[in-house]
């Protein structure tokens, strides 16, 4: 009995010493914080060790340790180096990926990467599921978390005395689980039924839980969703932030990549291969990586792909691009998760960054099914996105039984963080400064005051100048706002201004009436994104020896705006426009109308289609993200000579057709097409005159080697275009990222003998084209330091028209941040 008892003891001490013994955990990217698959596990200096399975999990026990440190290796990621001892206590272990400037070694044949990649591209058709399925149907769970990163600095910033409540709040919040102290201050969810049919082509998503944490602005909810978010390694080219880049298993990837077969596994009896590719060189917009492959099907398992600062993204510090695929059937593939991590250091270590993360999930997969087409057949345009009634307010527990995958410790305190935060008196206080530092405005109650860049200005004519605005905001009403301005002129001791009416009946599709009156001096064309006369900058870069050009305009508007869902617009318009021109232009009484002012009412209809056009939405206004396809618009106008005291009849044609077309891997064209012809005999300001720019601040949408008010048509044809072609000349110093374009300006017009007489006079020197043609080219150097562009314009046709003041050369600056 006794030796019995004393057995069962030493098998009680031994279990806890066995266990103690042994070695488990998962393995995984330090970046993306995805499970590796098939680390290498080796005793150093033994022949001794282990492999981690298919899903990063390792488990090793033994009576004793063939060596005290364990060598961890992956192709394409740093080995590292335990002691036993260290290693017995780690659950995770975080291996960190690196880039393969000097190549990569492996033990198989590089020709027989070639041939995997080969079989790859063969195979697409019947793997790609865009090629093989008619139609299929998934439930897609979205997460998108946003962490903050180098927090030393804004933890300084919350130790300044208004910002102390919220020091406490970021130290309890700080996550530093990956060796990296992290602060997480976003997170989002939603869930949705996403349908795809492929002839005819209709996409269609049903958002049914949004967990945006604030978020309630429904234009930007649709983008969480799935529609614009496709990832596909199958394509021949990846979207990046708005760039191509090439696929590892393009079509003519062996062109921009260099490939081996790193290893082979068999899982379940089947054949698994690891491909490993690396760019063939530098400068282009290619990834680094790997792939786990299907034998036989040449299916991609599990695809990883990489990023780093080398890449051309502003502020990028690193990004990973994981996509897992799983069988629906025993010779299906299909995608399973999507996950996107991104790491952004705007300039240096030393100031706060950003580390986004979007996991995307797909389960219950219907393939070529009766009920996804008939679903489809809902729709009312080609690509619909809706969010049903009552997303937004889904309870935790529905949340707790819809989400794919649990939430974190961290990511459910992120939840509870940002309820305080955004409450707290601070918080509300900086994001008030932000916002007035970006944009000029401020919001006090139910009313909008600004802009601070328009509060003080000077011209010639006004001398020094002040404007005021103010407008009520959406707390004030929410289908309808009101907008005035005053400003006045120390030197005309004039008083100027605005008002504007607008009522917002329906948003989708878009609906709108608006109503204005202004009296001020007109300061030219006036286009989104550019810098106009009326600007606290304006002044500074004016081109020197150009005569300035004042008149004054008193405008009454009315518009009537109506929108489809299938891009068709129609702008019904009335307005009446009074011209006094003050300095330097043609006056009034030259053209024998006994007064100093040119007074013309018409009325207009502009037809507009944007076929797919996108948009970012405020509560009143919204800003255009552009069509995947061109944009039409066509505007007919007529001049009524009696109708609110309008002195002429005409009739003006106009029309447009704009696009950007990518051009992997040769960047971007952009361009624009305008045409227009106006019938009847009018003073110069109811005929078309040509966009000039007179400052050294480049206008997209002007010529800015002509100046205001150069030439005058009333029939004219003209093409703006722009090639930005990446890295270009710049390809072989990657690490300055600038980038390289032309433009191609041209604009041919006349002018009928009867304008001319009426428009030509002694002391202003008018002109047309008279059927010649207008041809400024250009190239330049973009994003410099990130933000600055520069354009160096030559003004080559027409070689006759040029006067003293009218350079041949121009150079340009101007501000584009962009990624």
């Amino acid at each position: 009995m006794m030796r019995w008892v004393l057995m069962c003891w030493i098998v009680l001490l031994q279990g806890p010493l066995w266990a103690q013994s042994g070695l488990s955990g998962v393995v995984r990217d330090q970046h993306s914080e995805e499970l590796i698959p098939f680390v290498s596990f080796q005793f150093k200096n033994t022949g001794s060790g282990f492999i981690a399975d298919s899903a990063g999990n390792f488990h090793f026990s033994g009576d004793q340790w063939p060596s005290d440190t364990v060598e961890i290796s992956n192709v394409g990621y740093e080995t590292k180096i335990f002691p036993v001892s260290i290693l017995k206590k780690m659950a995770v272990i975080y291996l960190e990926p690196k880039t393969y400037d000097n190549g990569v070694v492996v033990r198989a044949k590089v020709d027989m990467g070639l041939w995997l990649w080969k079989n790859i591209v063969k195979h697409k058709p019947e793997n790609d599921r865009f090629r093989r399925f008619d139609n299929f149907y998934y439930e897609l769970y979205n997460k998108l978390e946003m962490d903050l990163k180098n927090i030393k600095s804004i933890q300084k910033i919350a130790g300044i005395k208004p910002f102390r409540p919220m020091n406490e709040l970021i130290s309890k919040n700080l996550d530093s689980s990956e060796g990296v102290k992290v602060l997480p201050t976003y997170l989002t969810e939603s869930i949705s039924d996403y349908y795809f049919q492929k002839k005819p082509l209709r996409r269609r998503e049903e958002i049914k839980g949004v967990n945006t944490n604030g978020i309630r602005n429904e234009s930007m909810v649709k983008f969480l969703g799935g529609m614009d978010q496709v990832i596909n390694v199958y394509n021949d080219f990846i979207n990046v932030f708005n760039k191509e880049f090439i696929s590892p298993i393009s079509s003519n990837g062996d062109f921009y990549y260099k490939y081996s077969l790193s290893d082979t596994q068999r899982i379940g009896g089947i054949k698994y291969y690891h491909l490993v590719f690396i760019p063939r060189r530098q400068g282009m917009n290619t990834f680094e990586g790997d792939c786990w492959v299907e034998g036989g099907s040449f299916a991609v398992q599990k695809m990883n792909l990489r990023l780093d600062k080398k890449a051309d993204i502003n502020f990028l510090e690193r990004l990973s691009l994981i996509q897992e695929y799983k069988k629906i059937n025993d010779s299906t593939w299909f995608i399973a998760k999507d996950k996107l991590v991104v790491d952004f250091s705007p300039f240096n270590n030393r100031v706060p960054g950003i580390i986004g993360r979007k996991t995307s999930t797909y389960q219950h997969v219907l393939v070529n099914d009766s009920a996804v087409s008939n679903r489809l057949l809902q729709n009312k345009i080609q690509e619909e996105i809706l969010v049903k009634a009552g997303s937004g307010q889904k309870d935790r527990m529905y949340w707790d039984s819809a989400r794919h995958e649990g939430l974190s410790a961290t990511e459910m305190g992120i939840i509870r963080m940002m309820d305080t935060i955004v409450n707290a008196a601070p918080f509300q206080k900086i994001t008030r400064q932000v916002g007035f530092l970006a944009t000029g405005y401020i919001n006090i109650g139910n009313v909008e005051l600004g802009s601070a860049y328009n509060w003080f200005t000077g011209n010639a004519w006004e001398g020094f100048r002040t404007r005021f605005d103010i407008a009520s905001n959406k707390h004030f009403n929410k289908k309808f706002r009101w907008h005035t301005y005053l400003a006045y002129g120390f030197g005309d001791k004039k008083l100027k201004g605005e008002g504007e009416l607008f009522y917002l009946p329906k948003k989708d599709p878009r609906q709108y009436w608006y109503l204005e009156y202004k009296k001020d001096l007109d300061f030219g064309q006036v286009y989104f994104g550019e810098i106009t006369s009326d600007n606290i900058f304006a002044f500074a870069i004016r081109k020197p020896n150009i005569p300035l050009k004042f008149i004054g305009l008193e405008k009454w508007q009315f518009e009537f705006f109506n929108e489809t869902r299938g891009g068709f617009s129609t702008l019904l318009g009335l307005n009446s426009r009074t011209y006094t021109p003050l300095k330097n232009l043609v006056p009034a009484d030259s053209f024998g109308t006994g007064s100093h002012a040119l007074k013309a009412v018409e009325v207009s209809l502009r037809l507009r289609y944007a076929f797919q056009e996108k948009f970012i939405e405020s509560h009143f206004y919204r800003t255009s993200l552009g069509s995947p396809y061109p944009i039409v618009e066509a505007t007919v106008s007529k001049g009524v000579a009696g109708l609110f005291g309008g002195r002429y009849n005409y009739t003006k044609i106009q029309g447009s057709v704009s696009d950007n077309i990518k051009t992997p891997p040769f960047g971007i064209i952009s361009y624009q097409a305008y045409g227009g012809k106006t019938f009847g005999v009018l003073p110069y300001t109811f005929l078309n005159v040509a966009p000039g720019n007179e400052l050294y601040y480049y206008n997209k949408y002007a010529f800015n080697m002509m100046n205001r008010y150069e030439f005058i048509h009333d029939q004219f044809l003209g093409i703006n275009f722009e090639h930005n072609i990446g890295n270009g000349i710049f390809k072989a110093i990657p690490a300055l990222k600038f980038r390289q374009f032309y433009t191609v300006k041209a604009l041919w017009g006349s002018l009928s003998e009867a304008n001319k007489v009426l428009n030509f006079k002694e002391g202003h020197n008018f002109q047309s084209l008279d059927g010649k043609t207008y041809l400024e080219v250009g190239t330049g150097i973009d994003n410099i330091l990130h933000f600055l562009r520069v354009d160096f314009i030559w003004r080559l046709l027409p070689k006759d028209a040029l006067r003293s003041s009218t350079e041949k050369f121009g150079v340009f600056g101007s501000i584009r941040l962009n990624l």
